[in-house]
């Protein structure tokens, strides 16, 4: 017998993404929306397929599921975004696995999606992360940007990839960029003692080297330097934002 599962996806402002999500798990015995307080008509979209709907304050992506993973009524827990989707055959898959569980936590496979096509390099390839796991044996680790699973039980990794439609645009893109500087100037403020021109210039450069050129995201194309340019602006804006954070300079005005 198949072990019962809890989904659980939290959102904000999701009224585009969500239905086609929940479409995909009907399946599932539990579907969890924690919400934090969307202003358009996400949780009427949520009510049509669960009842187990909660609003909590938004901190960071890892202490909202935090929050949330204690609540889950089943011991295993899939952890959703409401711009994924499940293929059918990774449905099947999860369905499989938990049959007879031999792992404490399975990572997932991702295809990623940006600007109308599937994004196969640029540092986004390969990519796989923590989604199906214990409830009692795993958390995210405490951290703004890029938190990790963390458990001590053996992990696992599935086959088949779910697909993740990245940002709707380029100006959705780099809004988020921006939260992320801001959210990692906190994480990496203990460990910068000062920022220098290292920090301004060499750091970003290679980031954008390491996506287009080490990353092969000039096969992508357009979009992978477009991606590759993006994210190296985003390691810019992280030590611009610690000065900012020491100094009180508003580079904003």
């Amino acid at each position: 017998m198949r072990q019962p599962l809890t989904v659980i996806i939290t959102t904000f402002n999701e009224s585009a993404n969500l239905k086609d999500l929940l479409e995909t798990l009907q399946w599932a015995e539990e579907i969890m929306i924690v919400d934090s307080f969307s202003t358009d008509n996400t949780l009427e979209i949520a009510r049509q397929y669960t009842d187990f709907i909660l609003e909590h304050e938004y901190i960071n992506a890892a202490a909202q599921k935090n929050w949330a993973i204690p609540q889950a009524t089943h011991n295993w827990v899939l952890i959703m975004d409401a711009d994924e989707r499940l293929p059918l055959e990774l449905q099947k898959e999860i369905q499989n696995t938990l049959e007879s569980p031999d792992k404490s936590a399975y990572r997932l496979k991702l295809n990623n999606y940006f600007m109308g096509q599937r994004v196969k390099y640029s540092g986004w390839q390969n990519d796989t992360v923590i989604r199906l796991f214990k409830r009692d044996e795993c958390r995210y680790e405490e951290k703004f940007v890029h938190a990790d699973m963390i458990t001590n039980g053996e992990i696992g990794e599935l086959k088949h990839p779910y697909l993740h439609y990245t940002y709707r645009d380029i100006s959705h893109f780099l809004a988020k960029m921006e939260r992320y500087a801001r959210w990692s100037a906190i994480d990496y403020a203990p460990k910068t003692p000062k920022v220098t021109l290292f920090h301004l210039w060499i750091k970003p450069a290679f980031r954008f080297f390491k996506h287009y050129i080490l990353k092969l995201g000039f096969l992508d194309g357009r979009v992978g330097f477009i991606i590759s340019a993006i994210m190296a602006w985003g390691v810019f804006l992280r030590y611009l934002n610690i000065i900012e954070q020491r100094d009180g300079v508003n580079f904003t005005k």
